[in-house]
């Protein structure tokens, strides 16, 4: 849904608002011709006033350089015009020397900051392409301390426990890392979410069973926590009240980036969030495999969803090939076994992402892990292979498969992923029905086996379970 709205009801919150930029040397001129063009899209949807948002820019490279302060300019005219005006430093990157600048000299009342009794919001907002050549850990922290929220944007090869140190929490709304400086464009209807005051919720009647939230352009519905949307977008239902073994198998290879792995971590939350994780409820497992294949925790070893987010995002990115069948073949041996935390008569989920060709066969230990009753979404970006994608996942295809051109459109699978999932969860009697056709099955092989060994012949008999 497409709603237009006047640009004036982005009015009615005021920031003091510091842009921090990176203007080291590994910044191109190109490059930092789109931090300024980042800069302007993000000024105009503020209102920049005197007594509105007030906005002042700092560059940093070996030493900090303050380009205006929040009391320099009254309109958003003049600090566009300034904006493009600036020079390219091209030296070092002394991140936190910029951070502790930002503290104790641009939000003072002499540069324009309003007092603190006022309750004006003080926003920072860093961009930075490498890791800081000094420290930042405690100046972020005291800056934090002081009452500034700190938005970190990374692009490139930057660390992403450095941007997790500044940024304030939580991370998944303060932290940001883009592959190259022609994607950060991308986050500019980000942050105008998280800055601009409108509200399409709260001036129209919407027709939301749970909650409305407003987005640039339009509104969504969204539900409580243990809820999953309906395909009508509009009402909710309980997700949470099954219980299941679920364990992720994610792609770690080379073919990512650091990047779309930050979005993967964002993936595997967003579908964590939507469950009922405890101790009595759904139990979460994870692997992680690129050459090698990596347990990063086991099912059971965390007991709410809140733990399972925090291990999440402190998963290590591994780079490397793409060994998807050894994935599925460690997923099959060893994720849903007892000793690693899986229950009986709980039914077994896989949900197994990956970006690219395997290098080594899917099709033997994904059929295994099916004939064992273990149901398997199949998650595919990008050059996923479809024929691959099609043997991972569980029958039918079009209940079990998903696929997405980039990671840009993870979303929609996400959303489609969790209503399936609370759909179609097998119920502990369907498992327990599983093992019993599996017991049966292995009792008659075991018979036709000692049949032939006394050389007894036989007609082969077909059994239908209904």
């Amino acid at each position: 849904m497409s709603v237009s709205f006047p640009r004036d009801l982005c009015k009615g919150k005021p920031l003091d608002f510091v842009f921090i930029i990176d203007s080291s040397r590994s910044v191109r001129p190109s490059d930092y011709e789109k931090v300024k063009i980042f800069i302007t899209n993000i000024l105009a949807f503020l209102d920049v006033g005197p007594e509105a948002t007030r906005v002042g820019l700092l560059q940093y490279g070996s030493v900090v350089q303050n380009e205006f302060s929040l009391n320099t300019y009254s309109s958003k005219a003049d600090v566009e015009r300034a904006v493009k005006a600036m020079d390219h430093l091209a030296t070092g990157t002394m991140t936190g020397l910029a951070i502790q600048y930002t503290m104790e000299t641009a939000f003072t009342e002499p540069e324009g900051a309003r007092p603190a009794d006022l309750h004006i919001p003080r926003i920072a907002m860093i961009i930075t392409d490498g890791r800081p050549q000094d420290t930042v850990e405690e100046v972020a922290a005291q800056a934090r301390q002081a009452g500034i929220q700190i938005f970190a944007i990374g692009v490139g090869r930057v660390d992403m426990n450095t941007l997790r140190v500044i940024g304030s929490e939580p991370h998944s709304e303060h932290v940001y890392l883009v592959a190259n400086f022609s994607q950060i464009e991308t986050l500019t209807s980000v942050f105008q979410s998280n800055l601009c005051i409108t509200d399409l919720c709260s001036v129209m009647d919407h027709p939301c069973d749970h909650l409305c939230v407003s987005t640039p352009a339009s509104y969504m519905c969204r539900c409580r926590k243990g809820y999953t949307l309906n395909s009508d977008g509009k009402t909710c239902h309980v997700c949470g009240d099954g219980v299941m073994d679920l364990v992720f198998v994610i792609d770690g290879s080379k073919s990512l980036g650091p990047a779309n792995f930050e979005l993967v971590k964002q993936f595997v939350n967003g579908i964590v969030d939507s469950l009922d994780v405890s101790g009595t409820g759904t139990h979460v497992g994870l692997l992680q495999y690129s050459s090698k294949v990596r347990t990063e925790f086991i099912l059971g070893q965390y007991t709410s969803g809140r733990d399972i987010n925090r291990a999440v995002l402190q998963m290590q990115y591994m780079g490397r090939g793409s060994m998807t069948g050894a994935a599925l073949r460690h997923m099959f041996e060893y994720s849903f076994s007892a000793k690693e935390g899986a229950r009986p008569d709980i039914p077994r989920v896989s949900i197994v992402f990956t970006d690219g060709r395997s290098q080594d066969d899917v099709s033997k230990w994904a059929s295994k892990a099916k004939d064992a009753g273990i149901t398997i979404y199949a998650l595919g970006v990008g050059k996923a292979i479809e024929e691959e994608l099609r043997e991972i996942a569980s029958e039918p295809d079009d209940k079990h498969l998903y696929y997405a051109e980039d990671f840009s459109n993870m979303g929609e699978i996400t959303d489609k992923l969790k209503s399936r999932m609370c759909k179609e969860k097998p119920s502990p009697q369907d498992m327990c029905k599983c093992e019993n056709v599996m017991l049966f099955q292995r009792q008659v092989n075991e018979q036709l086996r000692r049949l032939t060994q006394n050389n007894i012949l036989y007609s082969p008999v077909v059994v239908y379970i209904l």
